[in-house]
Parts: C-alpha cells; structure tokens; sequence
C-alpha cells in the first residue's frame, strides 16, 4: 500500500433504482433507498436515503420527493449528484483537514446507453470523484457470488433489481449474451397497486405495495411454508374513507404473475442465444439469481419450472452486486478488463 493511500477514498457503489449502497473498506457503509426530499421554493435538500423514504407519499406543497433513478439509469441529474454526495457524507463522519480524492467504481445495467453512461460518470465527477470506473451488474453479481468470470466456464445470472432485470450469460471474462428489460421490483409494487384498486376498491401507496411484496409477495399460488394473511390499510374508492382488508400471498402471486412471464421470457431469450457450448455449462452450473426480485417466494422453482434447470439463490442477493463491485475495486489490477473508465 502507498504512504499516500490515505489521500484517496475508495468506493464501490451500487447505484440502484431502489436502493444505493457503497462499500468503504470492504464494509457496507451505506445501505439507503434511492431517494432525495427538496424544498420546491429553495431547491435546498431536507432529507436523503431512509429519511426522505418516511417523507414519501406524505409530502405537503413546500417538499419534493425525486427518485433520481429510473429503470435502473439516471432520470434527473442534479437530484443524483446531490444524493451520491450526500451518501458519501453520510459515511464518512470524521473530520478530515483535507478533503480526500474519491477514486469510484460504480455499477450500472448491461443495457445502457452510452449517454447513460456519461450521466452515471458526470453525476460521479460532479460528487467529487476524481477517478470513475463502470462495471455491468450482472458482471458484478458474477463476481460477488463467487464465480471466477476469468474461467472457460459458462455461467447464467439472473439480477432481478428495483428498476431493471439484467440477466448475461458470462465466460472468459466477458458478457457473451444478455437481456435487460425494464421489469423488476418497482414494476412489481405498481402490479400490487392496480390489483388493490382494481379487486378491492382500495387505494394505496408505492411504500404500502413494497410492504406487501415484502411479507407476503410470491411467484407461486401454492407454497409449501405460506407466510400469513397480510392486513393493508388504504382508502376505500367507493366511501373514500381509510379502511382495512387482509390479503393472501395467493392473492399477490396472481397479480404479479404477467410480470413475472416477462422475466421468464427474457431468461428463454438468453439461453436460445446462448452459444451450444456453454449451454452444456449452464446445465451443469445451473442459473443464480440475485438481487432484490430473488427473495420473492417461490421465484426459484417457478424459473426452474419453466427452464428444466437448477436455479439457486445467491447467498444475501440484494447485496451480491455491490460485494462484487467492491472485490473488483480492492482487486482493480486483476479485474480491470471488467471495467469501462
């Protein structure tokens, strides 16, 4: 290690469409949902991360809630820079003399644009960040989990985020095919709430879906350890008066069953491109899935069902793509063909 190292902070983030979570010394530091609150009038910023999460959906004229990111890119740009600034200030609580050089790896999704792109690096830059490096998520995923991506071995991920579903079959260092499509968790908590209006005359809010997906959401109408019936509250349509119902896991299983046909056919897709080659590697190695989507119930054996293959869930899979960013940072001389600058 350089006598100067001190002088350079080097993070590894994953700047998620739900939540962002940076690595500082191989410790997550920062575990936040993806959220700023302003003041209309001043532009100033209230709140950011968990804070600004609890301001969400009860915001009076004077406050603004923005979600920077949308579908897994950057929506509005002054929003994300204010909220990467104000994430790295959360972690970093000492008082320095100086202000130390950030050197960044930052995660982004396979299907991007160069023009998202440059606003990911732009955002990074205008935070303070002197060095910018770029990695694909499911590349990050791979290398989270465990896998050697240097290997002529090939491996399925499957990376279920808030805004975007990455999956990429990878060998020889390299993504050799890949789908992204714009169906993951947020498109889940929207599929929850028109099914509350729709089947229940009752409306709730994007925090009260993300609730219901989290203790009773599932892929699969029959499990074999159902969780129990989940009570909501929301505002009755016809009477408009606050109201409670309990809901079944059935019940969210159907409503998020579409959206869960279209992640299965992009896994279809993948593998039809897959070279004949490495799909006798997938089915030996089988598929992982990671991210948020993964903890869905049922997901696993509803994927297996559908492919004929092994599916596995990766170990603690909403933080295996930023374990791998943060691996590709400490280990950056070994793993920098993995990263665009």
């Amino acid at each position: 290690m350089s006598f100067f190292s001190f002088l350079t902070q080097e993070l590894a983030i994953d700047l998620g469409t739900a939540n962002t979570l940076i690595i500082y010394k191989d410790k997550v530091v920062v575990d936040e949902p993806s959220i700023i609150a302003i003041e209309r009038n001043t532009g100033n910023v209230i709140a950011i991360g968990k804070d600004a999460m609890q301001m969400f959906g009860k915001e009076n004229e004077g406050i603004k809630t923005i979600r920077p990111l949308k579908d897994g890119v950057i929506a509005d740009f002054q929003a994300a820079e204010h909220m990467i600034r104000g994430m790295i200030k959360m972690m970093d609580q000492k008082k320095h003399w100086f202000s130390p050089q950030l050197k960044m790896v930052i995660c982004i999704p396979s299907g991007i644009t160069e023009v998202e792109k440059r606003a990911v690096k732009d955002s990074a830059e205008r935070s303070g960040a002197k060095e910018v490096y770029l990695i694909h998520e499911p590349m990050a995923a791979a290398v989270g989990i465990g896998i050697d991506v240097t290997q002529p071995q090939g491996n399925m991920i499957v990376d279920i985020g808030g805004g975007t579903t990455e999956i990429a079959i990878i060998a020889l260092g390299g993504i050799v095919c890949d789908e992204s499509i714009r169906v993951a968790g947020h498109e889940f908590n929207l599929d929850i709430v028109e099914f509350m209006r729709r089947d229940h005359n009752l409306l709730i809010g994007e925090r009260t879906a993300e609730k219901i997906k989290i203790h009773i959401g599932s892929a699969l109408q029959e499990l074999d350890t159902p969780p129990e019936d989940y009570a909501v509250f929301g505002r009755d349509l016809m009477t408009g008066i606050p109201k409670q119902i309990l809901i079944s896991y059935s019940e969210i299983a159907r409503c998020l069953d579409k959206s869960i046909m279209k992640v299965e056919e992009a896994v279809l897709r993948a593998l039809e491109q897959s070279p004949p080659e490495l799909s006798a590697d997938i089915l030996a190695n089988g598929i992982w899935l990671t991210g948020g989507g993964a903890l869905l119930r049922g997901l696993d054996k509803r994927i297996s069902a559908k492919t004929k293959l092994r599916v596995q869930i990766a170990e603690d899979p909403l933080r295996a793509v930023v374990r791998g960013t943060g691996t590709a940072l400490k280990n950056i001389g070994r793993f920098k063909f993995l990263m665009t600058a």
